[in-house]
């Protein structure tokens, strides 16, 4: 039901602040709103008297005026309209809009063919609120109401329905429901069956349209299934081992949605004997997460160290993996110690309870004391901790967020520094028995790089990958990891993971997640996330020469993004022309030598594949940039086309102005020119790839 009695004092003290000074700016606003009560209730003429002798700020006085007298949000709303203050007008109802919470049952429905359905969606504002019912894209006729009765339900009212709460121009949707006519009570309650034979192909498929394009997850009883992402799911000679129950999940940057379940039985004889049980629950299923968020630092480019190889890959293999397992994942290559302060401080805003936190770094580092410390790009040569990131400090500040689990991958040195001997203190830690630190190496020892020029996992990510994915609690997986590693014959005696827990549930990282009590802050963490995971559309550009280009973005990692150009149309007087990029912003690394090749190789992206999203036959350019994080302002090039006419030598040049917005993290401002200082070298060891090995120690 809407409570439309909610008074003025139960706004915020910041909303009521906000209001005052917007009455106060507008010239005699106060005054204005002060005679509109007044000509509406006579009772509260003395308000408007009082107001004329305020303390301080005359809207806000009025306001709590209001307030002590009971006066409701509702009759606040109806005298700023009245005055046609917009602003105020404009700032309550986002306010109370913002505050309406929105409960839809049911979210999916199967139904007998002939029976009704009733959709209710119950909000609670502090407004007159009006509803208007959606199938699809298309209003219901007479669906304006908190309920709507289909009844009954016909072949052509099946589908997904969607109700808008409004309050004047101000609104907000509910979730989808899913409604279904089914032929008769002899649907499954749990899942539709498919039964198959061994040997048959397993065809399933997922439609969804969405903006931004959607993306695709199957899962099977209710786990991931490795590098099944497309919305097609086939399966060729399928076995016992592949029945169970089917879904696929459809989600992008600001919406996820299931599809239905599919119960596949699978045996050796005629359909009619198929009796198979579904998969039964195992005990690390029942637990669950609100979210599951990742940070991954890789760090390479030293400025005074040693440089190293395998991050780069380790980072993104480990990306796509917990994609997978539907991390929010922030990937990050070569962080200054500004920079790696100001990403753990942003990873930190998506922490809240009951969500699972991962910090993976990839680089130098040491240990003194039991104290964990990760080196930044830009340390000097003689570092302490006070030129590094503190893992313990981290720590501490993830269980201030109430995480239902925090773990921490470190794939570097753990040799004692020489040059520091301080011995920082943290605070106290809270016992919260949910605390997972996997070293790929031992107290006191190294983490080897091996030597090749290829671009290949590490040691510890090459075993750490064909485990992750697998339904265990995360002990247990790095466990397995830590006997991998050591029946492996190039690190036994070298190198070895080990394992420090308190950990005492079966969490898992492929626990699914579970939507938190409040909404509201899951709505705020996917908007944070999304910020630092936008890149620019697609564009066309037209010169007038008549050569239509196309410019295309694509991201590599939270901080790199690469810039292609494709020419779309050319007239039949030119005989060649090309798209290529120059001026770039003053801030991201582009190498001009490597910039506008050919193959994305060429450019200086060795993971990055291309080929899905453009045909092999049409000629592009590719441009990468990095460091994305040290732009100050927006990203903007020149695109400069060179083209040549049938009858002229003479190479032509067009040029037009770009500018593409912040990109990727670009928006959460990591950077401060003053946190790059003096350099180093340094001393730790990093893991590397695996085959053809060459230690140094």
């Amino acid at each position: 039901m809407e409570d439309k009695n909610l008074g003025v004092e139960t706004l915020s003290e910041t909303a009521l602040n906000r209001l005052g000074y917007m009455l106060d700016n507008l010239e005699c606003g106060w005054k204005q709103l002060a005679k509109a009560v007044a000509e509406h209730d006579k009772e509260l003429t003395d308000c408007s008297l009082k107001v004329l002798s305020p303390h301080g700020s005359p809207g806000r006085y009025l306001l709590a005026l209001l307030a002590d007298r009971g006066c409701t949000l509702a009759f606040l709303l109806q005298c700023l309209k009245k005055i046609e203050h917009r602003e105020a007008v404009g700032f309550l109802t986002t306010h109370v809009m913002g505050q309406i919470d929105i409960t839809l049952q049911p979210q999916s429905q199967r139904v007998p063919e002939g029976s009704p359905v009733v959709l209710s969606c119950r909000a609670v504002g502090h407004v007159e609120l009006t509803y208007q019912w959606f199938k699809g894209k298309d209003e219901v006729p007479g669906g304006n109401g908190p309920e709507l009765v289909l009844n009954p339900v016909s072949a052509a009212q099946q589908g997904p329905y969607i109700c808008r709460v409004s309050s004047g121009d101000k609104y907000v949707f509910s979730n989808w429901a899913h409604v279904h006519r089914s032929g008769g009570a002899s649907v499954p309650a749990v899942a539709t069956s498919l039964p198959l034979m061994e040997g048959d192909t397993l065809y399933l498929e997922c439609a969804a349209q969405a903006n931004p394009p959607p993306q695709f997850q199957w899962y099977l009883n209710k786990q991931p299934m490795p590098n099944c992402t497309k919305s097609i799911l086939k399966i060729p000679c399928i076995t016992t081992a592949d029945r169970g129950i089917y879904s696929c999940k459809v989600y992008n940057l600001y919406h996820e949605a299931w599809s239905d379940q599919v119960q596949v039985n699978i045996g050796p004889g005629s359909f009619s004997d198929v009796s198979w049980e579904a998969p039964k629950v195992g005990k690390q299923d029942l637990f669950n997460s609100t979210d599951k968020v990742a940070l991954l630092i890789g760090n390479m480019n030293y400025l005074h160290h040693r440089q190293l190889r395998a991050p780069m890959a380790d980072v993104h293999e480990l990306t796509n993996l917990l994609r997978q397992l539907d991390f929010k994942v922030v990937s990050l290559l070569d962080l200054n110690w500004q920079e790696m302060h100001s990403a753990v401080t942003e990873f930190l805003l998506l922490l809240d309870r009951g969500v699972y936190g991962l910090l993976y770094f990839a680089g130098h580092g040491y240990e003194n004391y039991g104290n964990s410390f990760m080196v930044p790009i830009d340390a000097p040569a003689s570092y302490t901790f006070k030129h590094c990131l503190w893992v313990q400090d981290v720590l501490q500040r993830m269980q201030e967020r109430q995480t239902e689990l925090n773990v921490f991958l470190l794939d570097m040195c753990r040799k004692r520094n020489p040059n520091d001997e301080s011995i920082p203190q943290p605070g106290p830690l809270r016992v919260t028995a949910n605390i997972v630190f996997g070293y790929a190496t031992c107290v006191d020892a190294e983490a080897f790089e091996v030597n090749k020029d290829d671009l290949s996992n590490g040691i510890f990510m090459s075993f750490l990958k064909k485990r992750l994915m697998e339904p265990e609690k995360v002990t247990v997986i790095l466990d397995k990891v830590a006997e991998d590693m050591g029946r492996c014959e190039i690190t036994r005696g070298r190198q070895a993971l080990e394992l420090r827990s308190n950990l005492s549930e079966r969490r898992a990282l492929t626990d699914c997640i579970q939507g938190p009590a409040c909404q509201v802050t899951a709505s705020t963490r996917n908007l944070q996330w999304a910020i630092a995971h936008v890149i620019p559309e697609s564009r066309c550009l037209q010169f007038e020469c008549g050569v239509k280009v196309q410019l295309g973005f694509a991201a590599e990692f939270s901080n790199i993004m690469i810039i292609y150009t494709r020419i779309l149309e050319t007239p039949k007087d030119i005989v060649s022309c090309s798209a290529q990029l120059s001026d770039f912003t003053e801030g991201p690394e582009v190498d001009l030598k490597h910039s506008n090749q050919e193959s994305l190789h060429e450019a200086g992206s060795l993971l990055l594949s291309m080929d899905d999203l453009l045909p092999l036959e049409q000629p592009r350019l590719f441009t990468r940039i990095s460091a994305l994080q040290r732009l100050k302002k927006e990203l903007s090039f020149t695109v400069c086309l060179h083209y040549k006419y049938t009858n002229l030598d003479e190479e032509l040049l067009e040029e037009q102005r770009i500018s593409v917005g912040k990109p990727l993290v670009s928006k959460l401002n990591l950077h401060d020119l003053s946190s790059i200082g003096s350099a180093s070298t340094s001393w730790s060891y990093y893991q590397g790839p695996m085959e053809s090995p060459t230690f140094s120690s």
